[in-house]
């Protein structure tokens, strides 16, 4: 039991330390909708993996990324928004992905561990990915920071100052599909955006440089990764949904400290 539980944690802790500053930048460049058609596309990587026997997470990042690009190329067609272009595909690879499900037999069990995430059966080889994924991300996320943050602001003008926006895209992109498919094993397909986006908008309201969002989302992340685990130990509840619930308590936390410094602030400012 140690043995399982120290790698549940290894494994969750590895997913918020990439989850946390990836999450940010999905945030300020308003790309929620990208990471959750992604998280729905990467059951047809489920699938694959199954099938082809290639494995789940090799599956999963081949078609978080083939979604990612086909997005890029269907983008181009402006009589076509980015939010339909993104529903078209990840709709598309959802139901290609229930069609395949008649090829697999006898695997429920695992599928559900992959759309909900099963944290307490991540193994050693996952390990491997997570951490061998997340640090290439974290790497790529490093070298490209002050530019993506120019980007961010203004992107024209980082294009103008010299700024590869086009590339910059790509690469990012990239990296939230890579993030998208090593972390299923930890909170499933269908919650993955949620360690994504709740750590980073709680961090929003309690920090004011973009390297402190960043920061303080990764440890957010890493608080409800623990905190699930815990009430899984503690109370026999789902880990994966629990990590979900833990991120969401503390952005009503962040919430009430929020509305707190600003009733505080507002006489100080009259």
């Amino acid at each position: 039991m140690f043995d399982f539980l120290w790698r549940s944690a290894l494994g969750g802790i590895g997913v918020a330390l990439v989850a946390g500053p990836i999450g940010c930048v999905v945030l300020w460049r308003r790309m929620v909708v990208f990471g959750a058609a992604l998280s729905h596309s990467a059951l047809l990587g489920v699938v694959l993996g199954l099938v082809l026997g290639i494995g789940v997470t090799a599956g999963a990042i081949i078609v978080c990324v083939a979604v990612a690009l086909l997005f890029l190329l269907l983008a181009r067609d402006a009589r076509v928004s980015d939010d339909a272009v993104l529903g078209i595909v990840a709709h598309a690879a959802l139901a290609l992905g229930l069609v395949l499900l008649v090829f697999v037999s006898d695997v429920s069990t695992e599928l559900l561990g992959y759309l909900f995430g099963d944290i307490l059966a991540v193994s050693n080889a996952d390990l491997a990915w997570i951490w061998g994924g997340g640090a290439v991300v974290l790497a790529v996320l490093a070298a490209m920071w002050r530019p993506l943050l120019a980007m961010t602001v203004h992107e024209e003008l980082a294009a103008v100052e010299g700024v590869q926006v086009a590339l910059l895209r790509l690469v990012f992109m990239l990296a939230v599909s890579l993030v998208t498919a090593v972390a299923l094993k930890i909170v499933g397909a269908l919650l993955i955006i949620s360690l994504l986006i709740i750590p980073a908008a709680t961090a929003r309201r309690l920090s004011t440089t973009p390297e402190g969002m960043a920061v303080a989302a990764t440890v957010l992340a890493v608080v409800s990764v623990l905190a699930g685990l815990g009430a899984s130990v503690q109370w026999d509840a789902p880990a994966s949904p629990a990590i979900v619930l833990a991120a969401s308590i503390l952005f009503v936390l962040g919430l009430g400290v929020d509305l707190v410094r600003q009733r505080r602030s507002a006489p100080a400012r009259h």
